[in-house]
């Protein structure tokens, strides 16, 4: 028998047979099978919806059609585009660190605004110095030194293809000179070094409740996921020697879930049994991390 003539496609007509079949797999089917479209075109989105009536090639089809499986599938898109968009940069990404979330952005938004009013203009020279405890991708640690360049980050993380892909994205972004990546636990790698602003954004799911595939957030590390049998395991252990990490006058940022805050701030207050500190929200006012600055 003879093979099936192929039967050419317009981008339009692509666009929509991928949207169809991304339907069941989220809630933003035509915003993800526009981002593999253009993936796989090699094209800015903004050309995709202008070129409607562009015939693709046999293998261009091909292509989509199995990313569009895979995305169904429930894989991340971020992982299969090899990029996610963190604080207006794109960084690498793979299924060897947790994708970056909108809302961890506000930890740097606040750590941002301490190191800004930690800076001397007298003194040109003079580093403000940040440490992310579970760096992962990097996103938190090279989006701080990018935005200021009085920064000098350190990172730390129990995986070794995580700081990879940090110490990938800080050259990307040409921080590399600012910033230094450690593997191992928590803060036991940079010893006594104390810090301006510490940031901590560790596994925070009770063990019971890390999603599994075809959920997309089952195909992310599951060490950068399960918190123990709380959620709390990582803090629990963390939290103890953070005070000696701060400065005087350094912020301490946590991030975390609603369903784990009322012990995360029984954690925090021992720790810190003089200090007050705030938990604050989210884009949608849920509780999403603790902010915490010690005297001067």
């Amino acid at each position: 028998m003879n093979a099936q003539a192929y039967r050419p496609l317009t981008v339009a007509q692509t666009l929509a047979r991928g949207i169809v079949g991304l339907a069941k797999a989220g809630d933003s089917p035509r915003s993800d099978a526009l981002q593999l479209l253009a993936f796989v075109l090699g094209r800015e989105r903004s050309w995709i919806v202008a070129h409607g009536e562009t015939f693709l090639s046999k293998p261009q089809a091909e292509k989509f059609a199995g990313l569009c499986d895979v995305r169904a599938g429930g894989m991340p898109l971020a992982y299969i585009l090899g990029t996610v968009g963190f604080y207006g940069r794109e960084f690498t990404v793979n299924e060897k660190v947790l994708v970056p979330r909108p809302e961890t952005e506000h930890l740097v938004d606040e750590a941002l605004a301490h190191v800004k009013a930690r800076v001397n203009p007298s003194l040109p020279k003079q580093f403000v110095t940040v440490l992310d405890v579970g760096v992962g991708s990097g996103a938190i640690a090279c989006t701080i030194a990018a935005e200021n360049a009085n920064v000098f980050v350190e990172g730390t993380d129990t995986s070794s293809a995580a700081i990879k892909v940090a110490q990938h994205n800080a050259r990307r972004l040409n921080v590399i000179g600012r910033c230094r990546f450690h593997y191992g636990s928590l803060a036991s790698p940079v010893g006594d070094r104390q810090y301006d602003v510490v940031v901590a954004n560790l596994p925070y799911v009770p063990s019971a409740d890390v999603p599994r595939p075809p959920e997309s957030a089952g195909f992310e590390p599951r060490e950068a996921l399960d918190g123990g049998p709380d959620g709390l395991a990582a803090y629990r252990q963390f939290l103890p020697g953070a005070p000696g990490l701060l400065k005087p006058g350094g912020m301490l940022l946590l991030e975390a879930a609603p369903p784990v805050f009322d012990e995360l701030a029984v954690l925090v207050g021992r720790a810190f049994p003089r200090l007050d500190f705030e938990v604050c929200e989210d884009y949608a006012g849920l509780a999403r991390y603790v902010k915490l600055v010690t005297p001067e």
